[in-house]
């Protein structure tokens, strides 16, 4: 007689297994929301409220999350064999410090860039009679998410030409020549790609008639979010993944297979890979890298950009 109901005990232990993944799933989903958000709004409560210098809070709420990553990738690691040695820690260390005192110089000011003047003129043509200036919190948080929202859409086919070219791949393939993810790797990108990928920013803020508060907002958003999505770190994409881009998505899209690589594109919001075709909800990735899937030498990042198609393939 006890061996009467075992399909009945099967299906119970199933059912609970699978509760408690589902249960465990949904707390991973919450670290990237939940930190992205509260910077994003204490960032905004400072830019309204001035409880003391909105700037200072700004640029330390920009630069404060990476330390922190990195420490919580040490301490709650996806996966080990994405844990860097002292010698890739020291070349994102390189990289970073070249998008901090070379790039983003060219980007401040609040983006007023030679690009965003011309776009400022362009906007002045035409008959929108508004500029995105919110005077709450809420409203600046809203603004902040819509106007990266519109700047990822130029971001969004830039990327996936990027991926559809050769010529294109050129300038793009250094930073998907990393073999583990690392929220530090989120800068690594060769010297062109900055001036391509970051093209939407200044376009976008010109012609929505953006204001300082909004820009700030926006740019805390769009770096936490960028650190989280290259993370090692195990997290999932929950609700949060129907729009916003999550880590688990990004690693897909660093996938060496290539397939997977092709896909999710967006890199702080996914809603346009969803609405074009691009989305993949698969979260196995085996192997992280292109090409020949080795690291590349720094200089040969650098050389990427202009060797031969024939040498290029075999990278």
């Amino acid at each position: 007689m006890s061996d009467e109901h075992p399909p009945e005990q099967a299906s119970v232990a199933e059912l609970s297994v699978a509760n408690s993944s589902a249960w465990r799933d949904f707390l991973l989903s919450l670290p990237q929301p939940v930190l992205v958000f509260s910077a994003v709004f204490a960032v905004a409560s400072i830019q309204i409220y001035n409880w003391f210098d909105a700037d200072l809070f700004t640029a330390l709420m920009i630069v404060l999350p990476l330390p922190l990553v990195l420490i919580a990738e040490r301490i709650w690691t996806k996966r080990q064999d994405w844990v860097l040695t002292p010698k890739e820690f020291a070349e994102d260390v390189f990289w970073l410090a070249g998008a901090v005192f070379i790039w983003y110089p060219f980007y401040t000011d609040f983006y007023q860039t030679p690009i965003s003047e011309g776009f400022k003129a362009v906007r002045d043509t035409l008959p929108l009679g508004f500029n995105i200036e919110p005077t709450s919190v809420l409203g600046l948080v809203f603004a902040a998410i819509m106007v990266r929202t519109l700047i990822e859409f130029i971001y969004y086919w830039l990327h996936r030409v990027q991926h559809s070219s050769l010529f294109w791949w050129r300038i793009h393939a250094t930073h998907h020549h990393i073999t583990k993810m690392g929220a530090a790797r989120a800068d690594r990108g060769h010297p062109l790609e900055f001036l391509a990928l970051f093209v939407g920013s200044p376009i976008i803020l010109a012609i929505m008639g953006a204001s300082d508060k909004v820009i700030a907002v926006s740019g805390a958003f769009t770096l936490f979010s960028a650190y989280l999505t290259h993370a090692n770190l195990p997290l999932k994409s929950g609700i949060y993944g129907w729009f916003f881009t999550t880590a688990e998505q990004h690693h897909l899209h660093h996938s060496h297979d290539f397939a997977s690589s092709n896909t999710n594109f967006g890199c702080v919001i996914i809603i346009w890979d969803r609405i074009f075709g691009t989305y993949s909800g698969r979260t196995d990735v085996e192997k992280i890298g292109a090409g020949s899937g080795k690291a590349l030498s720094i200089l040969d990042q650098y050389k990427i950009a202009f060797v031969s198609n024939r040498k290029l393939t075999k990278y």
